[in-house]
């Protein structure tokens, strides 16, 4: 959930929170608490998730947009030490990053010196001439399109 969302969220619960506090108080007991159940779960089921962007909103669609367009890149001789905050900002100067995976070591969680990128097309494409064979934290990058992974039978 972004910032703006969560801002909305809480708006909404604050708001929410006032009506029935002064719906109580000035009903006082004239209302019985299941018709303020009900008011409440109408009101918290039905009319805000109206007013709030559903996760097939905004952010659905602009992925959708791109699902197309996204290639993922195998980033070879990676240093050890690089994470995968440190990879995205190098890829990021070049283009939309969806996603960074660094391959570890199952037995011993070492990583094992490659990854895969996930990055919009244009980015990737520019990425890969911009990056391949070139030195990061003193090891040589090999930036390529990753290879479609092979079923196993």
């Amino acid at each position: 959930m972004n910032a703006v969302n969560f801002t909305k969220s809480l708006l909404f619960s604050a708001v929410l929170a006032l009506l029935g506090f002064f719906s109580v108080k000035t009903l006082g007991d004239s209302v019985s608490s299941d018709i303020l159940f009900a008011v409440g779960i109408l009101i918290g089921g039905v009319l805000i998730p109206l007013f709030l962007p559903s996760q097939g909103g905004e952010e659905a669609q602009e992925s959708s947009a791109s699902v197309g367009e996204v290639k993922t890149l195998y980033v070879g001789n990676l240093p050890y030490r690089a994470n995968e905050a440190a990879v995205r900002t190098l890829f990021e100067d070049h283009g939309k990053v969806f996603s960074v995976r660094l391959m570890k070591d199952r037995q011993t969680g070492r990583r094992k010196g490659y990854g895969f990128v996930e990055m919009e097309l244009a980015g990737a494409n520019k990425a890969i001439k911009a990056l391949n064979d070139n030195e990061f934290q003193q090891r040589t990058l090999k930036v390529r399109e990753a290879k479609e992974r092979k079923e196993e039978e």
